[in-house]
């Protein structure tokens, strides 16, 4: 998983819907008028809520194959994310990367707060939403970090990917300490994906397994504990302002680590632009919308097998943009971990489906 992007168990609702308008209605875009005036200025109306119309998805015919395609498209940006962060330490450190990245994925869940959540909270609900934000950026922070140093060691986006996708595969283990029940398919396939990381990390013997490999699994366990905390506790607030406030957290640590142990330059960031755009505002803000607007229509299961493409991509934006071989034992490797995680949540799918 890609660090900042949000677990397939998670499924993101989005409340307050209003009651429909006429477009001719002279009343403002968002309850800000400061808002209204720096942004749109005189932009026509009709325009905008036909744009919020279509992000909203309505329930009809065609929702779900659309959903479907927003998840794949989802995929394939976390995906090609491990691309951009393994290029952006070609000219920063992986703490100003991921400090820099975070920033700017929490400004651009503004937007997405002004236009899906528009209606301010309690102050029992923003205290809420602090307390659990919090928790899960500091979560978060461990997890994404953790992948960061693994990637640099590894130097490579398809291992990073298939390595990272275990914590599909550890989510239901996990919840087992929780009192949920687990499956035989899950069983299953935590074998089999067990069985490919040892052809992916060691195909020569355990001897020859490395450093870079064990942090990228240390990062699963921690996005298996990222996805439990969001589970348990994203619920219970609005998800956008939840996500805003974890990512500044994790944000803002990653930034005071950078202070610490490296010396970010204006040169490097310039020079490390388009990744950092990439994993910034694409990889979280574009990535994000289309999730919370795609799982709408899509079951979780569904879209939690959806979400395992997302270590393939990994592998196919290394193998296309940085030529990367990961050799026969290693795509074996890749395809056994993929066919796990699939494992995994197909008994789900499977109970989805299964007539009453």
């Amino acid at each position: 998983m890609e660090a900042g992007d949000f677990p397939p168990s998670l499924v993101l609702g989005i409340s307050g819907r209003s009651k429909r308008r006429p477009y001719t209605t002279p009343q403002l875009i968002f309850n800000y008028p400061l808002t209204n005036l720096l942004i749109f200025g005189r932009m026509d109306r009709f325009l905008f809520l036909r744009l919020r119309r279509i992000l909203l998805i309505n329930q009809k015919k065609n929702g779900s194959a659309v959903s479907t395609l927003l998840l794949l498209a989802t995929s394939i940006i976390w995906g090609f994310a491990f691309v951009a962060q393994l290029q952006g330490m070609d000219y920063m450190g992986s703490l100003t990367f991921g400090g820099v990245r975070f920033a700017m994925g929490a400004c651009s869940m503004l937007p997405l707060i002004l236009l899906f959540e528009r209606k301010r909270a309690t102050p029992e609900e923003r205290c809420l939403t602090w307390r659990y934000g919090t928790l899960a950026g500091v979560v978060l922070f461990l997890a994404s970090n953790l992948q960061q140093f693994g990637l640099a060691l590894t130097g490579s986006a398809g291992k990073a990917g298939f390595i990272t996708g275990l914590y599909t595969v550890l989510t239901p283990l996990f919840s087992i300490a929780f009192g949920k029940k687990t499956t035989k398919l899950t069983g299953l396939g935590a074998v089999v994906a067990f069985a490919g990381l040892y052809f992916l990390s060691a195909p020569e013997g355990l001897g020859k397994i490395t450093l870079g490999d064990g942090l990228l699994v240390i990062c699963a366990v921690f996005w298996t504990l990222h996805i439990m905390v969001v589970d348990a506790y994203a619920s219970k607030v609005r998800p956008i302002r939840f996500s805003a406030v974890q990512f500044a957290v994790c944000a803002a640590l990653t930034l005071i680590g950078m202070a610490f142990f490296e010396e970010p330059t204006i040169a490097s960031l310039r020079a490390g632009a388009m990744p950092l755009l990439y994993g910034g505002f694409l990889s979280v803000g574009v990535a994000y919308t289309l999730q919370i607007v795609g799982q709408r229509r899509v079951e979780p299961s569904k879209a939690a097998i959806i979400f395992s493409l997302e270590s393939l991509f990994a592998a196919v934006g290394g193998f296309l943009l940085l030529h990367e071989q990961l050799g026969w034992k290693g795509y074996l490797g890749g395809g056994l971990m993929l066919l796990g995680i699939m494992l995994s949540q197909a008994d789900g799918m499977k109970r989805k489906t299964a007539p009453a």
